[in-house]
């Protein structure tokens, strides 16, 4: 069956609601909005994660680890494709013992632990991918992330992101801080994307080869793409759970009116990179 496990194989709790143990005023961004029912909680929708996974080229032949799998989402899409082994890496406990309870049985063990310190063993995978993550991560943090990646990938292997990004890449610094304050303040998570051509440059310092990378518009909460990604009865949810809490209802609608002030430039970015056989200054 599916375990959750933390890197010395001690049992976590038994699963929480998203956000649990937060107030809605102080809720993480992302919970808030899992709190409110959303299930698709990444930049570029469900549309830019089926072709990130299809430029992974997840096959039956893969052993694949997830970094912050949260809301469960894309794991099932992947295990629908048959792995041979599945690996979530998720820090939070709440999020951790829920994906126990809806990832199918024998199909995955989920490593409560962080992203850059999994635990796992070197070139254990072919697949590792992540969403939605890095964004809030320091400068620091990204290449740490992205360096434990590369050390569970074997060579060969691929890894993808899926991430917000500033349009264009000529954009102002001051402009950058700007958004990253106000979008900081409003999810109550630290913000700090980068632009595409940036974020390939990160890949390329750690060794890895970049194969393909594509692009959306933010549009996450926006009602089209609400109903591609949710379907109209849980949209119908989500609009009732929002409507009858006005902390919930003031939260979201402040977040979406940052997305729409910004919205030429902000999107969402996701970049598939192989794992070279070696790379000058870095271990093999």
């Amino acid at each position: 069956m599916t375990r959750v496990v933390d890197a010395c194989g001690d049992q976590c709790e038994s699963p929480q609601s998203p956000g649990a143990g937060q107030r809605l005023e102080k809720m993480q961004g992302h919970w808030l909005l899992a709190r409110a029912g959303k299930r698709v909680l990444r930049p570029g929708g469900l549309a830019l994660t089926r072709q990130m996974i299809d430029a992974l080229s997840i096959s039956s032949e893969d052993r694949v680890v997830e970094f912050a799998p949260g809301m469960g989402v894309t794991a099932r899409m992947v295990l629908r494709r048959k792995p041979l082994q599945y690996w979530g890496v998720e820090r939070e406990p709440a999020a951790a013992a829920r994906l126990e309870s809806v990832l199918p049985r024998g199909m995955a063990e989920i490593v409560a632990a962080q992203a850059e310190h999994s635990g796992l063993r070197d070139a254990c995978a072919s697949v590792v991918y992540g969403e939605a993550m890095l964004s809030m991560q320091t400068p620091q943090q990204k290449s740490r992330i992205i360096s434990e990646a590369r050390r569970l990938l074997a060579p060969g292997g691929r890894y993808g992101i899926h991430e917000l990004c500033f349009r264009p890449d000529t954009i102002s610094q001051a402009l950058r801080r700007e958004i990253e304050a106000e979008m900081s303040k409003e999810i109550h998570v630290g913000v700090q994307p980068l632009c595409s051509s940036e974020w390939k440059q990160l890949f390329e310092q750690q060794g890895l080869d970049v194969i393909w990378c594509g692009e959306a518009d933010l549009d996450l909460l926006e009602p089209g793409r609400m109903l591609q990604d949710e379907g109209i009865l849980r949209c119908l949810k989500i609009v009732c759970n929002v409507a009858k809490d006005p902390v919930l209802r003031q939260r979201i609608l402040a977040i979406r009116r940052i997305f729409r002030k910004y919205r030429e430039h902000l999107g969402a970015v996701s970049i598939v990179a192989l794992r070279m056989e070696s790379a000058a200054g870095l271990p093999s």
